[in-house]
């Protein structure tokens, strides 16, 4: 219950996000153009001034044009007069929308396009993603003001040099016709001047217009957030809970519907049962799907409406490239794939029983005592086995003593797929890597263990060696273990010619013990070898010890 509170909660927090930023680019919707200002009268005084010199120049352009009777002046001509007029159409566009206080270009007469399934899918996506650039709509436009004022800046030194540089060679030169042709210059470039000075004026007021706009953080986060409960939130927390209703509502009939179906509780489910399980929860994704759009739709609100279809579209094209990896992990959960419940699989080096597979799926190690959680993607390159009744799951349990290939004797205190503890005797601790552990082949004490320990006498008991001495030294092997309470534990005993050795004969103690006294191995391994020396001396045996013999050649006659 605490985690369904946090996904609550977390949700709705999301949620409120998300209509902040939605919100963000419509809260200025009921704003209306306020009333020119005295600073704004005088922009218009200086456009009309403006429009005045260019309508000037254009008439001595075209005068110029008639007159000449260069068609390389003439193309030179035209060209400057299409500027020129676009340069007039410019200035009376700046006029009206400073006059207005609006865009005109919204009003513009919009050309029908005929009809393009391609568009019309686009049109679909076009208010989310609209509603996404508006957010941004203001920081870009004052990043274009701030453009276009550098731009301008940048300009207005060079165009007023031009000027001085025209006006000091027509104060310096006294031939009247290089006269004539500069003077004919100088309304030209002046014009140019107050165009830029012009336009340099009227991205200045707008940039001061959009920073004197500008809210706060907070001021623009409380009201961001006010129209997002009245509007988008709600809807959005509508669709949440409708989301969320119907997915109890199917998973309810669901469940009341399994009830009635045989095998449906048992360990290991049939396959129908699976099927309807994995239709169960293909339904229950669509329908929650489905009621979204469907609320964005009977509220009219295009923009969520149109944010949910580009998710189903992000949501088909990745199903399109991992289609193959959902058809395999289908095919686990209809228990058809290469991992099947109740069989026996490889995982990190160590073997497990494969007791269900979900979408969380869940391994178990009888020795080990564990269960692993798994998703579903990391059975995807595993394969089960059937296996039979008495196959081991691990080599040792915790609490057995096992002997590694490099003689280390401990008691497992930890087990894990991951690491192995052992205690050695004396309390010192040493940790293996579990696949570490399973390469050194441990032998494991605690079930049954044998002794096999060897001893050697003197050739001069050969005669009895392979009969007298065995049973005398069993008799005594045995009155000891009694003697030192080991024979409770003791399972059997055999004493053994083992061979005849290069200086001795050779005797083997074979002792099969239980695995309680595993802790104790050593020691009776040395006891065994105490009692063998305690016969030998009790009975006058000779203990040999390696000999050289040296053989000399016969004298010569």
């Amino acid at each position: 219950m605490g985690k369904v509170r946090m996904y609550a909660v977390m949700i709705l927090l999301l949620a409120g996000i998300l209509g902040m930023v939605l919100s963000a680019g419509a809260q200025d919707v009921d704003d209306r153009p306020g009333p020119v200002e005295s600073g704004s009268l005088d922009m218009l005084e200086s456009i009309i001034a403006l429009k005045q010199n260019l309508e000037q120049r254009i008439a001595e352009k075209k005068q110029d044009i008639a007159a000449s009777t260069s068609e390389t002046q003439k193309q030179n001509l035209a060209a400057e007069l299409d500027r020129l007029d676009k340069m007039l159409a410019s200035a009376g566009r700046d006029f009206e929308r400073i006059a207005t206080g609006v865009d005109i270009g919204l009003f513009a007469e919009q050309k029908k396009d005929q009809f393009n399934w391609k568009d019309e899918l686009v049109s679909l996506i076009e208010p989310g993603i609209t509603e996404l650039k508006r957010v941004t709509q203001k920081a870009r436009e004052k990043a274009q003001l701030k453009d276009e004022l550098s731009y301008y800046q940048e300009r207005k030194p060079i165009v007023r040099q031009a000027n001085e540089n025209l006006m000091g060679l027509i104060s310096r030169t006294k031939d009247k016709t290089l006269k004539q042709h500069l003077e004919k210059l100088v309304p030209e470039w002046q014009g140019v001047e107050n165009q830029i000075l012009s336009k340099l004026e009227i991205t200045q007021m707008e940039l001061s217009e959009l920073e004197s706009e500008e809210q706060s953080l907070l001021e623009s986060s409380q009201a961001s957030i006010k129209n997002f409960f009245k509007n988008r939130g709600l809807f959005l927390f509508i669709a949440l809970v409708s989301c969320i209703s119907i997915v109890l509502l199917i998973r309810f009939a669901y469940l009341s519907l399994v009830k009635y179906i045989p095998g449906y509780a048992a360990q290991y489910r049939p396959f129908h049962l699976r099927a309807l399980d994995l239709l169960f929860r293909i339904v229950t994704f669509l329908a929650a799907l489905l009621v979204v759009i469907l609320v964005f739709y009977v509220f009219e609100d295009w923009v969520l409406l149109s944010l949910a279809i580009i998710f189903l579209m992000g949501l088909g094209w990745a199903a399109k490239h991992t289609l193959p990896r959902f058809w395999h992990q289908s095919r686990l959960m209809l228990n058809i794939g290469a991992v099947r419940e109740g069989e026996r699989v490889v995982y990190q080096g160590v073997p497990w029983l494969v007791k269900r597979i979900n979408m969380y799926s869940l391994f178990e190690n009888p020795d080990l005592g564990q269960t692993l959680r798994l998703p579903i993607e990391a059975l995807m390159d595993l394969t089960s086995r059937p296996f039979k009744r008495h196959e081991p799951w691990f080599p040792c349990r915790k609490n057995d003593w096992v002997i590694l290939s490099d003689d280390t004797r401990g008691c497992v205190t930890s087990l894990s797929h991951e690491m192995v503890e052992l205690v050695l005797r004396g309390g010192a601790k040493k940790v293996y890597q579990t696949a570490d552990f399973l390469g050194m082949s441990p032998m494991n004490l605690s079930v049954n263990f044998r002794l096999k320990i060897g001893f050697g006498i003197s050739y001069n008991l050969q005669a009895q060696a392979t009969h007298e001495v065995l049973e005398i030294l069993e008799t005594h092997i045995q009155n000891q273990l009694e003697a030192e309470a080991y024979a409770d534990s003791l399972l059997n005993l055999r004493v053994e010619f083992a061979g005849a050795g290069s200086s001795s004969l050779d005797l083997v103690v074979i002792a099969d013990f239980e695995g309680k006294m595993a802790p104790l191995y050593n020691r009776i391994s040395r006891a065994i070898q105490r009692w063998c020396t305690d016969a030998c001396t009790q009975n006058n045996w000779e203990i040999p010890f390696p000999q050289l013999t040296v053989h000399k050649p016969a004298a010569l006659p």
